[in-house]
C-alpha cells in the first residue's frame, strides 16, 4: 500500500449512473473501447480502468461509473459513442488486488485502514485499473485499487 500522485492520462470512455447490483451490465464495454480505440487508430497506452465517483459504499446508492482507456491524444473532431477527456492530477491511496474480484472488498478494508492510519480522507473517488482480467482463472486477476484522498 502506498500513497502517491498519478499524473494526468487522457482517456476514451463511457459513461453511465448505475449502482454496485448493476455493475456486471458493463462488462463488455471495455471490449468495445478497445474496438472504438483501434477503429480511430488511436494509439492505446494502458489497460482498462474504472472510475467511481459518488461512491460512499453505500451499495444502495447510484454513483457515476466512467469506464476508461488510456490513449495518447484526446481527439477534439471525434464524434462517436464514446467521449475523450484527460484526467487532473490524482493524489490516492493504492493497493494491488490479487486474485478473484469477489475478494476486492477484502483489499479496500485494507486500503481504507491504511488511509484511517495515515490521518487521510477519501474523496469518493475510486479507480481500479485492470493490469489482468483472467475470466477462466480468476486467481490471477491483477487490479490496482486507487482511492483518491486528500
Amino acid at each position: 500500500m502506498k500513497i502517491q500522485e498519478v499524473k494526468p492520462i487522457n482517456f476514451l470512455f463511457f459513461r453511465a449512473e448505475t449502482k454496485v447490483s448493476e455493475l456486471y451490465k458493463f462488462l463488455p464495454v471495455g471490449q468495445q473501447l478497445f474496438k472504438e480505440a483501434v477503429q480511430q487508430q488511436l494509439a492505446i497506452t494502458g489497460p482498462v480502468h474504472w472510475h467511481y465517483f459518488g461512491f460512499t459504499g453505500d451499495e444502495s446508492k447510484p454513483f457515476t461509473l466512467e469506464i476508461a482507456l488510456p490513449v495518447a491524444d484526446v481527439s477534439r473532431d471525434y464524434d462517436g459513442e464514446f467521449h475523450f477527456k484527460r484526467t487532473e492530477l490524482f493524489r490516492c491511496a493504492s493497493i494491488t488486488h490479487e486474485g478473484e474480484w469477489s475478494n476486492i472488498p477484502d483489499s479496500y478494508g485494507k486500503l481504507m485502514q491504511f488511509i484511517a492510519e495515515h490521518k487521510l480522507t477519501p474523496n469518493a473517488i475510486n479507480r481500479e485499473i485492470y493490469v489482468n482480467a483472467d475470466f477462466h482463472n480468476p486467481e490471477a486477476n491483477v487490479v490496482e485499487i486507487q482511492v483518491g484522498v486528500v
